[in-house]
């Protein structure tokens, strides 16, 4: 029987990322993105970072960045983890040196052959939108999710995740995490207390 890991992602101040940890939160995610409406700057991350508990592991993403930047901030604010959300390479990362995932915007079947060039133990899977690289809202394709596990890889689930769809999505694909930003926030890099709250809530009631 497994319980649900959660990642809040796109946290942009110290507050919404305090309620994250408080309401049992168990990966935090900062946009160093710059074209992202969540996107944070490394030094405001910084400081962040000294006021919150080191045993809960934080997750840069980037979106085509150059690697020697990626690697610099990594270093820098000592990230646990790195998520690339972009086009980069199978190339670019295998040989990377630091815990990192890729994510992938299931556009169709085809998309899913891409997932084994890739050496990370984790994926993200999200919704395809030709409008932006990640949080835009749009629930992803659930059965292409699915069929995504048979390449032996555990599954992060993202895409139009929210309080009213939590228990369902769990159900429906039992991934490893669920990863939400958009459908815990008023506004983009704000976060909704009552929405993160009650989503938390409901995903560690979960049991599958």
């Amino acid at each position: 029987m497994s319980i649900i890991k959660i990642k809040i992602c796109g946290l942009t101040n110290l507050a919404d990322t305090l309620d994250a940890i408080d309401f049992g939160a168990d990966y935090l995610g900062f946009n160093f993105y710059p074209d992202s409406p969540r996107y944070i700057k490394p030094e405001v991350a910084k400081e962040i970072f000294q006021d919150i508990p080191t045993n809960i592991p934080k997750v840069g993403v980037f979106v085509n960045e150059d690697l020697q930047k990626v690697l610099d901030i990594a270093i820098a604010l000592e990230l646990d983890l790195l998520q690339f959300h972009g086009d980069e390479s199978p190339e670019e990362l295998n040989t990377l040196g630091r815990d990192w995932f890729k994510a992938f915007r299931l556009e169709s079947e085809k998309t899913l052959q891409e997932i084994p060039l890739y050496d990370c133990d984790w994926v993200l899977l999200d919704a395809y939108s030709s409008k932006a690289y990640g949080g835009t809202g749009v629930t992803a394709n659930w059965d292409l999710v699915r069929e995504a596990k048979k390449f032996g890889k555990k599954i992060i689930l993202a895409g139009g995740i929210n309080p009213e769809n939590i228990e369902i999505a769990i159900r429906a694909v039992e991934p490893m995490m669920i990863d939400v930003a958009s459908g815990v926030e008023e506004a983009p890099g704000k976060k909704d207390r009552q929405k993160m709250l009650e989503l938390l809530t409901k995903a560690k009631g979960v049991k599958f």
